[in-house]
C-alpha cells in the first residue's frame, strides 16, 4: 500500500481559537489513525547536517525548513490513493485548528 509523510504545521494561537469540541474530536481521531499503524510524533528541535564531498561533518541546530507557520508533527500513513490521503489528514488536529498538513507520497529510491 503506498505510503505518506504528512507534515503538520500550527501555532498555539490558532490552536486555542479552535473550539475545544473540534480540538477533542481531531485528537481522537488522530487515535484512529495510530491504531490503523500511522506513526505519529510531535516535531522536537531540528539538527541540519552537511557532508559536502565527504569534506567533513557539519551540524547546526535549527531548521533550513522555513514556513509562515511553525512545524508541529509528523506522520507516516498508509491510503490507497493520494485522495485516501487527503481525506485521513483533513480531520488531524493541524487541519482543523487553524494550521495545514502537507502529505509527501514516499516513492521508492532507485
Amino acid at each position: 500500500m503506498p505510503k505518506y509523510l504528512t507534515i503538520g504545521y500550527g501555532d498555539q494561537i490558532g490552536y486555542d481559537r479552535t473550539t475545544p469540541a473540534v480540538r477533542d474530536a481531531a485528537h481522537a481521531y488522530d487515535q484512529q489513525l495510530r491504531d490503523r499503524g500511522a506513526i505519529m510524533a510531535i516535531a522536537g528541535s531540528p539538527v541540519q547536517v552537511r557532508n559536502h564531498d565527504r569534506a567533513g561533518v557539519e551540524a547546526s541546530k535549527g531548521s533550513f525548513l522555513t514556513a509562515a507557520l511553525p512545524l508541529a508533527g509528523f506522520a507516516l500513513i498508509e491510503a490507497e490513493s493520494l485522495e485516501e490521503a487527503i481525506e485521513m489528514v483533513s480531520k488531524t488536529p493541524c487541519a482543523v485548528a487553524q494550521g495545514v498538513v502537507d502529505i509527501w507520497p514516499l516513492e521508492q529510491a532507485k
